[in-house]
């Protein structure tokens, strides 16, 4: 009856351990998730951004007007 009795406590034991680890784990899982989700929405900003940069920088105009700038400054100095 003893031995019963012990097995029947280490088993109720058992399960409530498995249950506060798991309400854990659970709760771990969510909040890597979520900051999963922020990381790749900031990739895909700073992915866009870079494209904007690039097109920005590609462009002819840009050139021209930074020559144009590189000339202003070579006449007042």
């Amino acid at each position: 009856m003893n031995i019963t009795a012990v097995a029947i406590v280490a088993i109720v034991c058992w399960a409530i351990v498995e249950l506060t680890n798991g309400t854990k784990t659970k709760k771990k899982n969510k909040a890597a998730l979520e900051q999963d989700a922020e990381l790749t929405k900031q990739v895909s900003d700073l992915k866009e951004r870079i494209e904007t940069l690039e097109k920005i920088v590609t462009d002819e105009k840009y050139d021209l007007h930074r020559q144009f700038d590189d000339l202003k400054k070579d006449r007042v100095a």
